[in-house]
This record gives C-alpha cells, structure tokens and sequence, in this order.
C-alpha cells in the first residue's frame, strides 16, 4: 500500500500538486486520471521520488520516504518496478539482456540464476522465442512486454507504469491492459498506472484517481465512475459518444 497525505509541489511560482491525500491499494490496479496539466505526471514522478514535495508525505507500506535514510532509499527503489511510456529500452541489448538488466544491477544472482529468471518471466508475459531479437527487431506490443518483464524480473512490490498504451492499438493495448491486472493479482503488487487512455479505466479501473487543476477532484472504482455526477469526470471520461452509450446503457441496467 502507498499512502499519500495532504502531497504540495510546487515549481516556482506554480502550485501543481494541491493537498493530495489517497491510497494506492495492494494487489490492486491504481489509475491516475486527468487531462494534461492536471498533475498527474508530477504525483508519479513524486511517487518514484524524482520529485520532493514541500509539504506532505508519502509513506510505502507505513515506511513514510522522506524519513528514510539514503541506504534505506535505495532498498526501497529495489522493490519498485516502472514501465516507461514508449517502453525505453536499451537498443543495443538484445531482449534478454534488457529483462537481466536490473538483476545485474540490483543483485548478486548467478549467471546461471539470472538466465533462469529472465526465461521465467519473459515465458510470463509470453515471449518465449524472443531472447536473442533486439528491440528494433520486434512490434510495440512485443517492446512493451519486454519492458513489463524487465519491471517485474525483481519481483517488485510496486509496480508504476506510464502510459503503458501510448502507441498501440486497441486489441494490443487490451492485452497490455489484461497482463498488468493478472500480473498485480498473481504477485499482489500494488500497481499505480498512469493513464489517458479511457478504454484501461473500463477494462482494469480498480480504483481510480482523478485529478483536476491540481486537485483530487473524484475517486473511486470503475463501476463507481459509472454513477457519478461529478460534472468535471463526466465531461472527462464521457467525452466521447461512445463512452456516453456505454454509460447510458449502465444506468439504464
């Protein structure tokens, strides 16, 4: 569990983050809403720590980070995994290599130890034939696979993903989408993503944090973003004609 309380950042003269106070829950997929400008790349950039907020904490399963000493921090970090937007990863590597990247960094494995748990996850995200190919080499959907099983090779306890749909298709984003959900359920990481895509809201929404100017405008599950009358989530997540069928046709049951 990740416990935000009454989070502030500023940059200069602009307040971005205004009091922010939620809960990402364990075994759980966390979605931050919210249209650009609205905060949310700076929350998780202030999850991973990349940001300090000036006023507030963030605390990791009762471990409030601003508290912890540099060694403490660095252990932290070994327990969270990051899915980037667009994937990054390493040209140069071949796709085992970009999956044993963090082993070779974080641990003490064995040649032999990493080799097996590379093979053990890139079979979990069903890519058992892609070992020796480089990222060049392979589609955007087999890229972020790649980049899901280099999150999860060191069985993190907090997984973040950015934009993990940015770039793909519908049916690719889809089973993008369903892999992190199984994954968070199987190994009960608690998953924060950050999204704009409105089909992931449908399809993993869990709970949902949505962000406006600032602000914690709304929060709650996907069935909850149904009943809302929440003006402002409404004119977001029901932008489109579709989604206002989709709704239409929840409230009508």
């Amino acid at each position: 569990m990740i416990e935000v309380k009454n989070v502030e950042k500023s940059f200069g003269d602009g307040k971005v983050l205004k009091g922010i106070s939620t809960v990402f829950e364990t075994g759980k997929t966390n979605l931050i809403i919210g249209q650009s400008g609205s905060g949310k790349t700076v929350l998780l950039k202030s999850l991973l720590g990349i940001h300090t907020p000036e006023i507030g904490t963030i605390s990791f399963d009762g471990r409030i980070y601003s508290d912890l000493t540099r060694d403490e921090k660095r252990e932290l970090r070994t327990e969270i995994g990051m899915v980037f937007q667009g994937s990054a990863l390493f040209d140069s590597m071949t796709v085992a290599e970009n999956v044993g990247f963090p082993l070779k960094m974080f641990t003490k494995n064995t040649k032999s130890e990493t080799q097996e748990r590379v093979d053990f996850v890139l079979k979990r995200v069903n890519l058992t034939d892609a070992h020796n190919k480089f990222p060049a080499e392979i589609s955007g959907g087999m890229q972020k696979r790649v980049a899901i099983a280099r999150a999860i090779v060191n069985n993190p306890k907090y997984l973040f993903c950015d934009e993990p749909n940015s770039g793909l298709d519908p049916n690719t984003a889809i089973v993008i989408d369903n892999l992190i959900k199984e994954i968070t359920e199987e190994y009960n990481i608690t998953t924060v993503i950050n999204t704009h895509d409105m089909n992931s809201v449908m399809e993993i929404g869990e709970k949902i944090v949505f962000l406006k100017n600032g602000l914690k405008e709304w929060e709650g599950s996907k069935e909850e973003i149904f009943r809302t009358d929440n003006e402002a989530v409404v004119d977001f997540v029901y932008s489109s004609n579709l989604f206002k069928k989709v709704r239409e046709a929840y409230l009508k049951g």
